[in-house]
């Protein structure tokens, strides 16, 4: 099963916000109508109820439905119940002794045997007339009400489940078709842009050799920057290249015809070393650090050498003189994880930061040193597709730490030693730090 691209992944992440957006509308909908009929008939009833022993104080009857209904009078010594005899526990004589003695009237609701009985006492005349209601009927149409509504409620969750699918496929399938179309577009322009650059940075380069054999420096101070920029621009062409390329394929780098079993901890060395002139010229120690037998990781070398390489030359623009950078490789999980550390003495980053690192385009504070291009974002891509995770750790003037993490490769191959540029003591150390 291939795995789903980007694209797809926002497309059906947005189909999905969709359809639970609908749903809840839906739902919201159907619960304020529920709430407000409940409401309503709650109101009415007691209203009725109301009315009903207001009706059988003053009047002496209820026009209640039959056996639901009883009025009890007392003149002071006894007690007369009528010719239907009230249920257990009525009438209530503590209610008609207090009424009798003061002539507030009282109102009490007394739930039993499955129903609620609301009960009116109050002075009529010479005597305390007690109306006795018994709520089972109003009750009964209450809880067929909620029936009704859960019935009506679990309809409306199957409409909504439905209808969220249908509106969200509608609405996110121009989404879907753009985002592939700019893909396309990135994949082409990238394309076609290549060798146009290629040829303004050679003959900017060119125009440099002159201008110096000619003895004109500031020409060729110019044309340095001319050359320099024409380099960012093809770093930045083919960064939006191989984004294209990496969210085109369906299918995980490991099983792709081009991915081979590439040697991380020569990866490591190789990045070091290549770095370590730039590392020098700064003043910054970088150490390789590899464990024995490092397990190999399945993918495609070029692109997991610039992951390697990116996060060391952003170590190195981040690190002030005198810091120290170390690139470690190392085992987990009993050799089923690569993990490449890059770790730095350097000015770190904003706790907030994480969140964003990864962003395209994204720059810190303050980092005049960083290119434009995109950076982390492509590296996040690469290692995703890898079936890697990539994740830093910093904080403000305590450097930062970026951990990537690999599955490994069945194969095995002798980890490469540590290298420490600038002519140093080689020394093994822990590939965590």
């Amino acid at each position: 099963m291939t795995a789903p691209t980007p694209e797809e992944r926002v497309v059906r992440r947005a189909r999905l916000r969709i359809g639970a957006l609908v749903g809840l509308v839906i739902a919201a909908l159907l619960g304020l109508a529920g709430a407000i009929s409940y409401g309503v008939l709650l109101h009415s009833q007691e209203q009725q109820i109301d009315g009903e022993l207001a009706w059988g104080i003053t009047h002496g009857t209820i026009a209640g439905p039959p056996a639901c209904s009883w009025i009890i009078t007392f003149d002071g010594t006894s007690v007369d119940t009528g010719v239907a005899a009230p249920p257990d526990g009525f009438p209530l004589r503590d209610a008609l002794v207090e009424v009798a003695a003061t002539g507030v009237p009282q109102d009490t609701r007394i739930a039993q045997d499955g129903t609620i009985y609301h009960v009116r006492t109050a002075r009529q005349g010479d005597e305390v007339v007690q109306a006795v209601f018994d709520a089972r009927f109003q009750l009964a149409d209450r809880r067929h009400l909620l029936v009704a509504f859960g019935v009506a409620a679990a309809a409306g969750a199957l409409a909504a489940v439905v209808s969220g699918v249908v509106v969200g496929r509608r609405a996110v399938a121009p989404l879907a078709d753009a985002l592939q179309r700019q893909r396309r577009f990135v994949a082409d322009a990238s394309h076609e842009l290549r060798t146009p650059i290629a040829q303004v940075h050679a003959r900017a380069q060119l125009l440099v050799r002159r201008a110096r054999a000619a003895d004109d420096d500031v020409q060729a101070r110019d044309l340095d920057r001319l050359v320099a920029t024409t380099r960012r621009l093809g770093e930045i062409v083919d960064e939006l290249l191989m984004s294209a390329r990496l969210a085109a394929t369906q299918d995980a780098v490991a099983t792709r015809p081009d991915s081979t079993d590439v040697d991380v901890a020569a990866l490591v060395v190789d990045a070091v070393s290549a770095d370590s002139a730039r590392a020098a010229e700064r003043g910054v120690t970088v150490t390789a650090l590899t464990d024995d037998d490092l397990p190999h990781v399945r993918g495609i070398t070029s692109a997991l050498r610039r992951v390697v390489a990116e996060l060391l030359s952003n170590a190195l623009t981040h690190t002030p003189p005198g810091g120290h950078v170390a690139v470690c490789a190392s085992t987990s999980e009993q050799g089923r994880t690569v993990e490449v550390v890059v770790t730095d003495t350097g000015e770190g980053f904003d706790l907030a930061d994480p969140e964003h690192l990864f962003d395209r385009f994204h720059r810190g504070p303050g980092d005049d040193e960083r290119r434009f291009g995109l950076g982390l974002a492509l590296l996040r891509e690469v290692v995703t597709s890898h079936g890697g995770t990539i994740h830093a750790v910093g904080q403000p003037g305590e450097g930062a730490t970026f951990t990537v993490r690999l599955p490994a490769a069945p194969t095995h191959r002798t980890g490469a030693g540590p290298v420490v540029p600038g002519g140093e003591a080689a020394q093994r150390a822990p590939a965590r730090l």
